[in-house]
């Protein structure tokens, strides 16, 4: 199923969400070919790019292949979120987004990310001096609400759409819940019934059939994953065959998934330098292995890592024990 988010055609709508630490680039080229029909970047701050923050610079790359992209920004300042998107509008990306859902302590406490739910006439502001600032369609990204004593979500919504966003995503969980419990997916359809725009579903699709009973359940118009894709960027080509064909893919075998994590240090350590790039793969290896026989003993020894060979040995070393 293809459609649009403003003036961009997306083929399908399976969507890979931003996670801080997650979807950088090697991670998105790999969910790109396994069927995602969107990625967004890591979450930047637009203050970071007023400051030319070396770090930040990093985050804004965004390689041909891996499009459409979309860029996601914090900030809580309407004027410097609106010079900022000015400023990086000629970049590789095709949609820009602003995060209000982030529910990490250092972005609430300086009034960033989901703590903008509590705010909506700022939310307001934000969106219509951003969307006014740039040519390409800007979304945003919400939570249910703040706490349980405050669910706007769909209030924020239709301001959203009201100042000129071309879509919303809406994680179906409040900033106080963090990503524990379950997600009310109650509530995007809630969302989906008062918007015009595309309003696309994210919180706890882990699986094929997650995937089309958030579709049957609240009638969205696209599934974001995030969680679930961590160490597993096959779960986009199973959703879409299980969506398209009935047919339920089986998890890769031990092989493919060692040649996963390989290909996928290798990107990492091309794009961010041996020493960066092979210890940022450690956390990717334990994911890619959770459920593995003796894989809490592969994940201590997956910290001692410095080269590709080391990792190699190591991951030849688990395939032997668990095929023995």
């Amino acid at each position: 199923m293809n459609f649009r988010i403003g003036n961009v055609k997306l083929d399908g709508n399976i969507v890979l969400g931003p996670m801080a630490g997650v979807t950088d680039l090697p991670f998105r080229m790999l969910c790109k070919e396994q069927g995602a029909d969107l990625v967004y970047t890591e979450m930047v701050s637009a203050k970071g790019i007023q400051f030319n923050n070396k770090n930040t610079e990093n985050l804004l790359y965004i390689n041909e292949e891996e499009r459409p992209a979309a860029l996601q920004l914090f900030g809580s300042d309407p004027d410097i979120l609106s010079e900022t998107a000015k400023r990086i509008e000629e970049r590789n990306f095709d949609i820009l987004d602003i995060n209000m859902g982030c529910p990490v302590p250092k972005v609430v406490n300086n009034g960033e990310g989901s703590a903008l739910m509590k705010n909506p006439k700022l939310i307001g502001e934000i969106v219509r001096k951003v969307s006014s600032a740039i040519k390409k369609p800007v979304t945003v990204k919400i939570r249910k609400g703040f706490s349980e004593d405050n669910i706007n979500t769909i209030e924020v919504a239709k301001i959203a759409e009201e100042n000129g966003a071309a879509a919303v995503a809406v994680h179906a969980r409040t900033r106080e819940q963090y990503y524990s419990g379950k997600a009310d997916w109650s509530i995007i359809r809630a969302v989906k019934e008062a918007v015009s725009i595309p309003v696309i579903g994210s919180g706890d699709v882990f699986s094929p059939e997650d995937a089309k009973q958030m579709i049957e359940q609240t009638n969205c118009d696209a599934i974001m994953l995030a969680r679930g894709t961590r160490g597993n960027p096959w779960l986009f080509a199973q959703i879409k065959a299980y969506l398209e064909k009935g047919v339920l893919i089986p998890k890769p075998a031990f092989q493919e998934v060692k040649e996963m994590i390989l290909r996928h240090a290798a990107l990492s350590v091309d794009y961010k330098g041996l020493y960066t790039g092979i210890r940022e793969m450690r956390k990717h290896v334990a994911w890619y292995t959770t459920g593995y026989p003796g894989s809490a003993k592969l994940r201590n020894r997956v910290n001692e890592i410095n080269s590709m060979e080391d990792l190699e040995q190591l991951l030849e070393e688990y395939q032997n024990f668990i095929e023995k």
